[in-house]
């Protein structure tokens, strides 16, 4: 199957989870892959948009369960390129938002290979507009922080802290392994009651939305098994949010009372 076309990388973002979600430019350079090598987070109907002949390899991560290093990862998009072609690297979300995408972009052009970027519509954005919950809005929230909830060196991110000071929307990702951290952060900072979702598989018909306070919140990842891949966003646009306004309201009259539910 070897390609007599010059070897080139696009790094290609695939979204929040909904295909659908796919940028028009990302469908045109999956059209003309050699390759693909895609994440656990991409979602695989997007391959369909490749040609048949093309090859298409998984490289995901899950915690825990890693198919390939990253190291190992950035040396098979460099072997196929120049070996192929054309090769597609599709990630989840954006690529370059918590993706690794600028690190693979640098391995890729050590070897002089051309290398194109497709951004892609990050989950951190998508995810909680998807179930009505607006970052900013105003009168409510001015801005808004997305920070990893685990850092490379697999410790909660310093900057949750500086966050939970501001008035601004928190939103975090891969963060639910750390979500005591969390709610111990904000509790230091006198936020109990401030209004929590927890969107699971976001914008995908596996979704699943626990709506909750700073002090309810592990009740409802505990009695509904919540579990990643997870979105926290955290702030009063929670509460705000259209569709998930008669559920909090429903919690603010009685806080013992465990929200969930799933896509609408």
């Amino acid at each position: 199957m070897k390609n007599k076309t010059q070897p080139k990388v696009t790094l290609v973002g695939a979204g929040p989870g909904d295909p659908d979600l796919l940028t028009i430019k990302g469908v045109k350079a999956l059209a003309e892959a050699d390759v693909v090598l895609y994440d656990a987070l991409a979602n695989e109907k997007l391959l369909e948009y490749a040609p048949k002949k093309a090859l298409k390899i998984f490289v995901g991560k899950r915690k825990g369960c890693h198919a390939y290093s990253q190291d190992q990862i950035n040396q098979l998009i460099v072997d196929n390129a120049l070996t192929y072609g054309h090769v597609v690297r599709l990630k989840g979300g954006d690529p370059f938002i918590f993706g690794r995408g600028s690190e693979e972009i640098e391995f890729v052009e050590s070897f002089g290979i051309p290398t194109f970027v497709v951004p892609g519509i990050s989950s951190s954005i998508a995810v909680p507009a998807s179930q009505g919950i607006s970052l900013t809005k105003r009168g409510v929230s001015e801005s808004f922080w997305v920070i990893t909830g685990t850092t490379s060196a697999r410790k909660l991110s310093t900057d949750v802290a500086l966050a939970a000071k501001s008035t601004a929307t928190v939103v975090i990702l891969m963060g639910m392994s750390k979500l005591e951290e969390i709610v111990a952060i904000f509790q230091s900072e006198s936020k109990g009651k401030t209004p929590v979702a927890i969107i699971q598989n976001g914008t995908t018909p596996e979704e699943k939305v626990g709506i909750g306070t700073i002090n309810t919140i592990r009740e409802v990842v505990a009695e509904n098994k919540l579990s990643s891949p997870a979105i926290i966003v955290i702030g009063e646009v929670v509460g705000d949010s259209k569709k998930s306004k008669r559920f909090y309201k429903e919690l603010r009259s009685n806080q013992n009372k465990v929200l969930v539910y799933g896509k609408e």
